[in-house]
């Protein structure tokens, strides 16, 4: 069983996220960004017992705060993450910091 916040993604040219930027929650510390496919997100949080939360940056504060759960989702064309619709867009993973400038 592991606890996870995405930060980030990565994009295509189509706007299409195809990687996440996931740490890991340790008893009392959070992992560095590991850059995770679609796939391996998808595995990973397809294992029994693993979560994860958004990770959102609070620019007021300078820190960073959770945000909403993230779940395996089976749409038409297969699974994808999907944080909880609550209808705030800066909880959901479209609009989490674009990692696309900071590192390939």
């Amino acid at each position: 069983m592991a606890e996870y916040r995405i930060s980030g993604v990565w994009k295509d040219s189509s706007g299409i996220i195809t990687h996440y930027a996931f740490h890991t929650v340790n008893d009392s510390s959070i992992s560095r960004a590991i850059k995770k496919t679609k796939d391996e997100a998808i595995r990973l949080l397809d294992m029994s017992g693993n979560s994860a939360t958004t990770w959102i940056w609070n620019y007021n504060n300078c820190c960073w705060n959770i945000g909403e759960s993230v779940n395996v989702v089976n749409g038409t064309n297969g699974k994808y993450l999907r944080s909880n619709p609550d209808k705030k867009e800066t909880n959901n993973l479209d609009h989490l910091v674009d990692f696309d400038w900071i590192a390939p």
